[in-house]
């Protein structure tokens, strides 16, 4: 029932417009559904992008302050609450402040509730109670407890509990850690445990064998260069989120709970063999039918906020065809994924219910660049793909994985730049690991497609829809392919500073603004023009006739360093209005 009245309330703000927004092109926004939303940290995958998501599928999310979820690396100035990590108490009472509001839509990080976001979870190794603004004190148990009991006493709210699978080592440059305590920590996790099964899956037997090897025998610390202090804390830490993870799933699987959905990701992995295997033995062991343990952690928001959509608006799956290139799906992409492409395609494709294609009767398409199984055909493997994303299926929407990592430079995307339209992927993803890039595309094409399906997509939404899809484009092909490159350089040779951390020691902030600015201006030029002279997906079959527009103007400015390094950046993106459909002149489409 609460299922068809959604999609009634949807229907009615999405194809009727009721109270609708009037955007400056002349287009209509319809009235949005709001969500709160507790990100797991400030980094744009859990920002701005998660935003552009939600938008794009008639939501909109209501988030804390900045502050209250802020991760701060070493010598960076403190939050306001003068941590480095997010505020407990302000986050707890701000989702109950949301629940007494008549707030019905949560998505909630525990990482972030619980422990200050990823980043401290993996350094808190001692249970640390929490005050609150009226004095009261609560151990994280009892906040945990109050939180969900609290947002199950409204039948009508619908909850994801996103949560995450410690990975095998702490973040360099926060609290003590340094490069070589995580390369020695992560060596350590990176060792197999004896493995348990059935009922010798406990959390005491579990921290028993955290210091064996699988052969039963005791890890000695020096082989790995450690000493007792820093594996306690190590395994300390791996013991409080396992117990926090257990209690979370033990009170969601009590009657009441029926609404609330829990979503576990596997946070940076390697073999199979490590200390994570019997953790997720063990959460797996808890979880009920539509509950998840996925790999990847960084792409929860979005997987949590497209399974909303389509949960909410009765989503029945789609035939999908999925095709790699490059020979090497059957293999983990890099050092911090254990599983082959294949296996995490798999277990994502039943996460959004979506089955394998038969010859010919595919309504979407995954298409996959793996590493090249021979490094002379690297060429060969571009122009395969290029050809199938322009070929007779290029009215088939098309999710587009870069699972290269790296090994084609930047030749796949000048490649992409110079023969495909850009912006009629429903989706792109390449920026990180494969288990996050996987979850990030399909999440992203998926609900794209189901959006489009359904029908009644407006102005606003194509508009968040075409702000996600640049966004990860330009960053990807742009950013950490060409500028981050010479950013690095000139951050280490020319201001003497550190580039995974531009508060040690202390550099020109504004001189490395500048730089990643001109940099960008130049990189993003021909990346821009093949978006604005690309067409996108406006309606399919299933809901009107198969129509498109053509994209307006794309502006980047406000460009910015979340956590002051040069892993990842932000940027704000301004389109202009949409326009009619561009028509193709010798092999490409302009106005």
């Amino acid at each position: 029932m609460k299922k068809r009245i959604f999609a009634a309330v949807l229907a009615c703000a999405l194809l009727s417009g009721c109270g609708p927004v009037v955007l400056e092109d002349g287009g209509q926004t319809a009235e949005r559904i709001t969500v709160a939303y507790v990100p797991l940290d400030d980094r744009p995958d859990n920002l701005e992008r998660a935003v552009y998501l939600a938008e794009s599928l008639g939501y909109t999310l209501a988030m804390p302050e900045t502050d209250d979820y802020r991760t701060r690396l070493q010598d960076q100035p403190l939050n306001e609450n003068g941590t480095q990590y997010g505020d407990r108490a302000d986050l707890y009472e701000w989702v109950l402040d949301q629940e007494e509001a008549g707030c019905d839509r949560y998505i909630l990080s525990m990482d972030q509730l619980l422990s200050g976001g990823l980043v401290n979870s993996r350094s808190m190794w001692e249970s640390e109670p929490v005050t609150l603004s009226d004095g009261t004190t609560l151990t994280e148990a009892e906040l945990l407890d109050h939180l969900l009991t609290t947002l199950a006493e409204d039948k009508n709210n619908e909850v994801w509990l996103l949560e995450s699978v410690m990975r095998l080592a702490p973040t360099v440059g926060y609290d003590h850690w340094d490069l070589d305590g995580y390369n020695a920590l992560r060596s350590y996790g990176m060792v197999g445990r004896p493995v348990l099964t059935g009922d010798e899956l406990t959390i005491s037997n579990i921290e028993a064998d955290y210091r064996l090897a699988s052969d039963g025998t005791v890890l000695a610390l020096p082989e790995f260069d450690l000493e007792e202090w820093e594996v306690s804390e190590y395994l300390a830490a791996r013991t409080r989120k396992l117990t926090l993870s257990d209690q979370m799933l033990e009170t969601v699987s009590q009657p009441g709970y029926e609404n609330f959905h829990v979503l576990i990701g596997i946070d940076d992995s390697s073999v199979e063999d490590s200390i994570q295997k019997n953790e997720i033995a063990y959460l797996r062991s808890l979880l009920r039918e539509g509950d998840a343990l996925l790999s990847g952690v960084d792409d929860l928001a979005f997987k949590a906020i497209a399974r909303l959509y389509l949960d909410e608006t009765g989503w029945q799956g789609a035939k999908v065809s999925v095709q790699y290139f490059g020979g090497t799906e059957d293999q983990p992409a890099c050092d911090y994924d254990y599983q082959p492409l294949t296996t995490i395609m798999e277990e994502h494709f039943n996460f959004f219910n979506l089955t394998a294609a038969d010859p010919g009767a595919a309504e979407l398409r995954v298409l996959v660049l793996t590493q090249p199984a021979d490094e002379t055909q690297k060429d060969t493997y571009i122009q395969a793909l290029i050809q199938e994303l322009d070929g007779d299926a290029a009215q088939v929407p098309a999710i587009l994985i870069d699972a290269g990592n790296g090994t084609y430079g930047t030749a796949f995307h000048e490649a992409l730049t110079e023969k495909v339209q850009l912006g009629k992927l429903l989706s792109y993803a390449g920026f990180l690991d494969m288990a996050i890039v996987t979850g990030t595309a399909l999440s992203h094409g998926v609900a794209r497609y189901a959006a489009l399906q359904n029908g009644g997509v407006d102005t606003g939404m194509n508009r968040a829809w075409a702000l996600t899809l640049a966004d990860s484009v330009l960053k990807d092909f742009c950013y950490k392919n060409v500028v981050r490159e010479d950013l690095i350089a000139y951050v280490r040779n020319d201001l003497g500073g550190n580039p995974d951390n531009f508060w040690q020691p202390a550099i020109d902030l504004e001189a490395v603004t500048a730089r990643l600015e001109s940099g960008m201006e130049d990189a993003t030029a021909d990346v821009i023009e093949n978006l604005e002279h690309s067409n996108f997906i406006t309606a399919l079959p299933s809901a009107q006739e198969y129509a498109q527009q053509g994209w307006g103007t794309v502006t980047l400015s406000n460009y910015r360093f979340p956590w002051d390094r040069a892993f990842e950046i932000s940027m704000d993106i301004t389109l202009g209005a949409f326009t009619e459909p561009h028509e193709k002149i010798l092999g490409f489409y302009y106005k």
